[in-house]
C-alpha cells in the first residue's frame, strides 16, 4: 500500500542526509497528487525528479511509493530498480507490506518478484536476529495503551468541548496509563539503556520514545542524554530526538529549535508555531534530522506558516485556519 510520512513514520521509517533541497519536497508533493489523481506516470517521473535533485538519494518511503507508481503504470523495470535499490542500499525488511501491497500486484507474475522476496525475507530475518521477543511483545502492549486513548480525544474534544468534564476526565485516564506506561520503560531504560531497533525493532524503539515524550518535565530531563548518546550510536531516531529537544526547551522557558511544538490560543482556538529559534532557517534544521519543511508539518492543524509574519508578531494568534 502506498503511504504518506506521518509524524512517526518520519521518525522511524526513512533514513537521513545532511541536506534536503526544497525542489526535492516540491516535486514529492506534485508526485503524491498525481498518484492521487491516478495519473501513476506521471507520479512516478516526478519522484525521479525529485531524487535527481538530492543526488539520487531519497527517503526510504518516497522511494517504496515511487516503485508503486511506476507498478501502477506498469513499467516493470523502473519499479524493481526502486525496490531493489531498497533493499540492497536501505536494508529494507518489511516483507508483510510488500507481498501484501496490491499497488504491485503488476510485478508478481515477474520472475524477479520471487528473488525480491526472498532478499527482503533474507535481509528480515539478519536483522531480527538479534531480537528479544519477549521485550517486543511487552513494548508493543504499551504502545497499543499509549496510543488508543490519544486516538479518541479529537472526537471527545468536537463532540463536548476542550475545557469539559468530559475531556478532563479523559486525560485523567491517559495521565493514569502513562504513568504505569513509565514505570516500566524506565525500569528497562535505567537497567539496559536505549536499546536499539536491532534488538528491540522500530516500534520497540518507538515506544521508548512515545513514553518519554508523553513524561512529565523531570522524566524527560533525565533521558535526554540517553537519548543523544543513543542517537550517536546509531540507537535512536534523530528525529525523534529533534521532538524531545523541543518539548524540554520549551518547559524550561527557552525556544524549540524544529517547531515541532505547536500550541493553541485558548481564546479563538487557534494553533500556532510555539516559541522558535532563528525560524529563518528552521528548514534547514529539519532537514537535518529528517524531518519534513515546517509548512508541510504544521498543516495538519491547519496553520499557514509564513516565516516574515511569525517574525513581525508578537502575539500568538497570528496564523489563520485555512479554508
Amino acid at each position: 500500500m502506498k503511504t504518506t510520512l506521518t509524524a512517526f513514520l518520519i521518525i522511524f521509517s526513512i533514513f537521513t542526509f545532511a541536506q534536503v533541497p526544497a525542489e526535492y519536497h516540491i516535486f514529492v508533493k506534485q508526485a503524491d497528487s498525481l498518484y492521487e489523481a491516478k495519473n501513476y506516470a506521471e507520479s512516478a517521473i516526478k519522484y525521479n525528479q525529485a531524487f535527481t535533485t538530492n543526488e539520487g538519494k531519497a527517503f526510504l518511503n518516497d522511494r517504496y511509493n515511487a516503485a508503486c507508481s511506476w507498478a501502477l503504470a506498469n513499467v516493470k523495470d523502473s519499479a524493481f530498480y526502486h525496490l531493489f535499490y531498497l533493499v540492497a542500499k536501505a536494508k529494507y525488511i518489511n516483507y508483510n507490506r510488500t507481498s501484501a501491497d496490491s499497488n504491485l500486484t503488476a510485478l508478481h507474475s515477474d520472475k524477479r518478484w520471487e528473488e525480491l522476496l526472498g532478499l527482503i525475507k533474507q535481509s528480515k530475518d539478519e536483522a531480527e536476529k538479534d531480537f528479544d521477543r519477549p521485550l517486543i511483545t511487552l513494548l508493543d502492549s504499551i504502545h497499543d495503551e499509549d496510543q488508543k486513548y490519544r486516538k479518541q480525544i479529537d472526537a471527545i474534544e468536537k463532540e463536548h468541548g476542550g475545557d469539559s468534564d468530559e475531556i478532563k476526565d479523559y486525560w485523567k485516564k491517559i495521565h493514569i496509563v502513562d504513568s504505569v506506561n513509565l514505570t516500566i520503560v524506565s525500569k528497562i531504560l535505567d537497567e539496559r539503556g536505549w536499546l536499539g531497533s536491532k534488538i528491540i525493532g522500530g516500534s520497540g524503539n518507538m515506544t521508548l520514545f512515545l513514553v518519554i515524550q508523553h513524561s512529565d518535565q523531570q522524566t524527560q530531563e533525565k533521558y535526554l542524554p540517553m537519548m543523544r548518546e543513543a542517537v550517536k550510536n546509531g540507537n535512536a531516531s534523530a528525529s525523534g530526538l529533534a521532538l524531545l529537544e523541543d518539548r524540554v526547551a520549551l518547559k524550561q522557558g527557552k525556544k524549540q529549535i524544529y517547531g515541532s511544538q505547536i500550541g493553541t490560543d485558548n481564546k479563538t482556538g487557534i494553533s500556532f508555531v510555539q516559541d522558535l529559534e532563528d525560524p529563518d532557517n528552521v528548514d534547514k534544521r529539519r532537514a537535518e534530522v529528517g524531518l519534513q519543511p515546517l509548512a508541510d508539518y504544521v498543516k495538519q492543524w491547519d496553520i499557514v506558516w509564513d516565516v516574515e509574519v511569525y517574525k513581525s508578531s508578537k502575539k500568538i494568534n497570528y496564523f489563520y485556519k485555512v479554508d
